[in-house]
């Protein structure tokens, strides 16, 4: 019998589930390349302890780009790296998530990605359907469930019943965005340039969504952009949440318009249950006390908010038979 492998391919992290064991890897979704062969020099947590710091022959990138595929012969590699490390035999079958607003084409390049990479048969699932199976939500019930998945590169919020999807919309914010508003935002201040590690790293060590009681502070170092030199300053949590404005008015707009456009029963379902959060931005501070202040609606963490969309991959392929009809079509090869 095939190993079947299901894999959350994400624009910041690339997560592998198992069949049995669960989680069996988790890697930056980052390929460190050779500028005069174009050969693969590192993939993953090697290729990111590069990002910001290699030299002219070393190209770091992120293959994925909003959740979809921007460098295809690179994401291939990286599938093929990954699918590697799991160390099977044969050819495996393997679920990929894709964002709920994807085009054909794109969709056309993940799977044929995971097949030249070595997958026997490739499947493929949209990523809130995915997020609410691994969320545990009971999703096969004739009721509404509205979840909303954070990633790197997109937010995906969808309305959930009889294992498919009702409403749905996909915005191109995520993440990634959170962190180009912080260096902007350090940029405008305090004329002082940050790359996207440290960024990202304030984000996690001090980021909120609503101002904190007690703003948590951190120093944090960079270049000065008129004298040219090192230099550190102390920011607080409540300058990230002013920097942090825009995309979370993004994600709020995505979450409204979803609200908006839900049939009366499965609303009245939503407002009974709440709304979950899966993905890596759940966890930024207060972010669910945000859309529950917005919307009026409860909205709730799930747990292990980040491994949900690849344990929903990983459960979508070991029932097959059960989400067959939800994967028809353009989801399913």
């Amino acid at each position: 019998m095939a190993r079947k492998i299901g894999i959350d391919l994400g624009t910041a992290n690339v997560l592998v589930y198992i069949k049995g064991k669960g989680i069996v890897l988790s890697e930056p979704s980052v390929v460190a390349l050779s500028r005069k062969t174009n050969k693969i020099r590192a993939v993953g947590t090697d290729a990111l302890a590069m990002l910001g710091r290699e030299p002219e022959s070393v190209e770091v990138i992120r293959p994925m780009l909003n959740g979809v595929i921007a460098d295809y012969e690179t994401t291939k590699a990286m599938l093929e790296h990954f699918i590697d490390k799991t160390r099977g035999f044969g050819k495996p079958d393997v679920m990929i998530c894709i964002p709920a607003g994807v085009t054909t084409v794109e969709m056309r390049a993940v799977r044929d990605a995971a097949r030249k990479a070595g997958a026997r048969r490739a499947y493929l699932i949209r990523e809130p359907l995915a997020a609410a199976i691994g969320a545990n939500i009971p999703v096969a019930q004739p009721s509404g469930n509205l979840i909303i998945d954070i990633g790197g590169g997109t937010t995906e919020v969808a309305v959930i019943s009889l294992n498919d999807i009702v409403v749905s919309n996909s915005v191109r914010v995520g993440g990634n965005k959170f962190d180009e508003a912080i260096a902007a935002y350090i940029k405008r201040k305090y004329n002082m340039m940050i790359g996207e590690r440290t960024a990202e790293s304030i984000k996690i060590e001090i980021g909120s969504a609503l101002p904190l009681d007690r703003p948590l502070t951190m120093q944090v170092r960079g270049r000065d952009q008129v004298a040219g030199l090192p230099r550190t300053i102390e920011v607080d949590s409540n300058e990230i949440t002013d920097a942090i404005q825009e995309p979370l008015e993004a994600i709020i707009s995505a979450v409204r318009s979803v609200l908006v456009e839900t049939p009366p029963e499965l609303s009245s379902d939503i407002i009974d249950k709440g709304m979950v959060m899966t993905g890596g931005g759940s966890m930024l501070r207060r972010i669910n006390e945000l859309l529950t202040e917005v919307t009026g609606v409860p909205c709730y963490v799930a747990d292990q908010p980040a491994n949900c969309v690849a344990i929903g991959t990983g459960l979508a392929l070991e029932n097959l038979e059960i989400l067959r009809e939800s994967l028809s079509g353009s989801d399913i090869n």
